[in-house]
């Protein structure tokens, strides 16, 4: 077997959660007389928004965890929290509330700005907060199972499709999972890594990685926009993990992958216990995925993980994805002609196809994740609730490739009332990201073509234990 499956005990938890919501320290500390310092006034702040990712191992691109770390940083500091570039968040504040809003409070910019026009004073370190212990060997939230996937040898060079693959979930005996994290060893290469929990079907083969064939251009896009990851029939490419060998056959894949839980840039965990929620695994269920490379101009190997938490006694409410569980009893339906994007050169505010979403029932939404590649720019969420009223639910004016973020919140939806979702795109040479504003710009898979997914998440009550033996 190419797993390794470990269980750490419940009681070790580090829960990441209760960390992050100390209370920070903001405006100059009074008892120094008005002089703002590292110890008493700086670092409560970073430990509250910034060591989770500014740290060892982690995204952020140096320390921020001691004064000496610190220091060298102050002026970029300085700049990226005046110009709000950090910590990442980009929801427009007048609509929607959200309880994951990672945004500095107006006096925590002013500390820090003060911090660094007054030298970047040191200050006394008996004034430090009690440093927060961070989950070891990388994790955010410390694992009580967690998953070793095969090793992935991703070339320098060259066009990766999106693969699929199964495996046996860890999970001997109904299991409530109540947070996933999604931990890649070579996260410069990783476009995305999506999991759906599924129960095992005869046709699925363990260890196989399985995708379409797409031909491609020499620029590496598609040729034909109505192929790619959702289609359906074509030449379907099959591997063997750890073997080159590579087989061809026609007809439709085996193998799904969904989006159930995801690694995006930016987004590397989903957590359902500040909710009293979790994900309902079935004894024997297998885990498919989705995963999706972009060699970068060094031939490296991944090591990716999955880690989980589980909870000891079922959680009042469960998880429901938008497509259903098992895809089955969707609670809504997505209307979204998004094969039909296409973006003219030059054009720098480019409205793509709507997304019409519609709620089959009574619904508690509680993410927003919303999917874009180079060009997009921003995206709208508008709630039309079936007396008429229309409510913008989530409006991000300026999307980032490169920190797709969920947007947690906790909405109570009717049945019958209608989502509106737009994403626009900026094809110009304005736009930093974009690799060639002189040519038309198409739907497709890779980070050069482009796609505008509305991926919403939904809580509904557990119910009871006898609606769970019906369901298996």
């Amino acid at each position: 077997m190419l797993i390794r499956i470990s269980v750490l005990g419940l009681a070790t938890f580090v829960l990441l959660l209760s960390a992050i919501e100390r209370p920070a320290t903001a405006g100059a500390s009074q008892e120094s007389g008005g002089v703002v310092t590292f110890y008493k006034d700086v670092l409560p702040i970073l430990q509250k928004n910034c060591q989770s990712c500014h740290r060892p191992g982690q995204i952020g691109p140096m320390s921020l965890l001691s004064y000496k770390e610190a220091r060298p940083w102050t002026k970029a500091i300085k700049t990226a929290v005046v110009t709000k570039k950090m910590p990442p968040w980009f929801a427009d504040p007048r609509y929607g509330h959200f309880n994951n809003d990672r945004s500095l409070k107006p006096a925590e910019i002013e500390t820090l700005v003060a911090w660094a026009d007054s030298g970047a004073v040191e200050g006394n370190p008996k004034d430090a907060p009690v440093p927060i212990r961070w989950p070891a060997d990388g994790w955010q939230i410390q694992p009580d199972v967690f998953v070793d996937l095969p090793p992935y040898s991703v070339p320098a060079r060259g066009v990766k499709e999106w693969e699929q693959l199964a495996i046996p979930s860890p999970f001997l005996e109904d299991t409530w999972v109540t947070s996933v994290e999604v931990l890649p060893g070579q996260p410069a290469v990783v476009h995305h890594f999506c999991f759906n929990f599924e129960k095992h079907k005869p046709t699925t083969d363990y260890n196989v990685y399985e995708w379409m064939e797409v031909p491609r251009d020499e620029d590496g896009v598609s040729k034909d926009r109505v192929r790619g990851v959702d289609t359906k029939e074509g030449i379907v490419i099959r591997r063997e993990v750890g073997s080159t060998e590579e087989t061809r056959r026609p007809g439709q894949q085996t193998i799904r992958g969904g989006n159930q839980f995801c690694y995006l840039p930016g987004l590397p965990y989903e957590d359902y216990r500040p909710v009293n929620a979790g994900v309902f695994v079935p004894a024997g269920s297998d885990i498919v995925m989705s995963l999706h490379y972009t060699p970068n101009g060094a031939a490296v190997i991944d090591r990716t993980r999955i880690g989980f938490t589980v909870a000891k006694v079922p959680p009042a409410k469960r998880f429901v994805p938008q497509d259903g569980e098992e895809g089955e009893n969707a609670p809504v339906v997505r209307r979204h002609a998004i094969r039909e994007l296409a973006i003219p050169p030059y054009e720098s505010n480019y409205l793509g196809p709507a997304a019409e979403i519609t709620f089959l029932k009574d619904l508690e939404l509680v993410w927003f994740r919303p999917h874009a590649h180079m060009r997009a720019t921003s995206v709208q969420y508008k709630l039309t609730y079936p007396d008429g009223r229309e409510e913008i639910v989530l409006n991000v004016p300026r999307y980032d490739f490169n920190w797709q973020l969920t947007y947690r919140t906790s909405l109570k939806i009717p049945k019958g009332s209608r989502m509106h979702v737009e994403f626009r795109y900026d094809n110009s040479a304005n736009n930093k990201y974009n690799p060639n504003p002189g040519k038309w710009v198409y739907y497709g898979d890779q980070s050069w073509e482009e796609m505008g997914t509305p991926n919403i998440g939904f809580l509904v009550d557990r119910g009871t234990d006898e609606d769970f033996k019906n369901r298996r």
